[in-house]
């Protein structure tokens, strides 16, 4: 059993602070409420130290799991307050299980079951937090923690095609970097003395290659230090909002990855606002929640726009067709879900149709991909191995 201290108030107002070991959080709770005492904090001495010192990252999967059991057992008649405490015994992320001991404290200490959350915005994101209290609001918690579940679930799944589409290049692309050096450091050079020894001229495109190799040892740590100062420098100004913003709007311009980002941004924006209109969040509240996790700065000002227009009195559909990141058959779609009523399940059908474009754009990247990748790495080591074999060719003429 974990060792807690505790700070409460008598009915006199007079302030008492103990620790107790060997007593069941629940059980210290409960007894505390019946000798009349106001509990004013209950901290775990042993239990914050452990955990602070484990670094578990918290998924995507464990909260779309939290979420999905904790409508479950909401759904039973079970109490928020023993929800909680029955799934801290069930999980076993040792940072997760941290977090929902401090929202079973602070729940128990009065506050609502949004503002705990709002606690730890590294974890739970304006959006949940913004769909519970909606939840919470409407006394749909339950339902509305189902719905969440099911988003996030949506979006992880989404998350994991784009990677599924990018490792592929990015892996193949590392390893043809690294033949290509170890081609121009290693191997070049030890055919170079040879063709020294041999004498004579070589032929030009063995004359450039050894040129090559000579400039990549003679700078390969002045160069490996500014492409990694170049690297630190373009992360910090990516991180910046023009930044975001000139990285954002590169993303969504790009030759053949554009149309991707482009659905992706698309797909996420829709899917996040029929989401929020559903759980009853108001719409300014949707669009300044939608804004932040579509994950497009392009996107996020043009929601700005859209929540400046609905300030005046207009509609949605204006600013998204002019922005030009949002295709005609998005915007008209907007439009009529705005005419009829039926916005959130507008919205929810146009996720619907990009997640299935994306799954499509996935699968025709990965087929281009491979045999572009495949010829890139024919041609580069192609003709590093033609250059080195000229001069035998040219030798074995010479010989004849």
């Amino acid at each position: 059993m974990p060792t807690f201290k505790y700070v409460v108030k008598n009915q006199r107002g007079e302030r008492i602070e103990q620790v107790v070991e060997n007593e069941d959080f629940s059980q210290l709770v409960s007894r505390l409420r019946n000798q009349n005492l106001t509990i004013i904090s209950i901290d775990e001495i042993k239990g914050k130290t452990k955990e602070k010192g484990k670094a578990g990252r918290i998924k995507g999967e464990d909260l779309v799991v939290f979420s999905r059991q904790l409508a479950t057992l909401l759904d039973a008649g079970v109490t928020l307050v023993q929800a909680l405490s029955i799934l801290c015994e069930q999980i076993e992320n040792e940072r997760f299980k941290g977090v929902i001991r401090d929202l079973e404290r602070e729940i128990q200490g009065g506050k609502p079951f949004s503002e705990a959350l709002s606690k730890h915005p590294h974890i739970f994101s304006s959006l949940f937090v913004n769909m519970v209290r909606a939840g919470e609001k409407s006394g749909r918690l339950s339902a509305t923690l189902e719905r969440l579940s099911d988003y996030l679930e949506k979006n992880s799944a989404l998350i994991g095609k784009i990677r599924s589409a990018l490792v592929y290049p990015v892996v193949v692309s590392c390893m043809a970097i690294i033949i290509t050096l170890v081609l121009l450091l290693k191997v070049i050079p030890t055919f170079k003395g040879i063709f020294e020894n041999l004498g004579g001229t070589l032929p030009l495109p063995t004359q450039i290659l050894i040129t090559l190799s000579d400039l990549a040892k003679q700078y390969f740590l002045p160069m490996i230090l500014v492409l990694l100062l170049l690297a630190i420098f373009t992360t910090r100004y990516f991180k910046t909002e023009k930044g975001r913003f000139i990285l954002d709007r590169l993303k969504l311009r790009l030759p053949v990855f554009g149309v991707l980002f482009r659905k992706v941004a698309i797909s996420k924006f829709c899917r996040t606002f029929s989401t929020l209109i559903e759980s009853g969040v108001p719409i300014l509240e949707c669009l300044a929640v939608v804004g932040k996790t579509a994950g497009n700065k392009v996107i996020e000002d043009t929601v700005l726009k859209v929540q400046g227009n609905i300030q005046e009195g207009e509609n949605i559909a204006s600013p998204l067709s002019s922005s030009g990141v949002f295709p005609p058959l998005v915007v008209r779609m907007i439009a009529v879900g705005e005419e009829s009523g039926e916005l959130a399940k507008m919205l929810a059908k146009i996720a619907d149709f990009y997640e299935r474009e994306v799954d499509a754009a996935v699968s025709g990247l990965t087929s281009l991909i491979e045999p572009i990748i495949i010829a890139f790495l024919g041609i580069v080591i192609g003709s590093i191995a033609i250059a080195m074999l000229l001069p035998i060719f040219k030798i074995s003429t010479l010989i004849k």
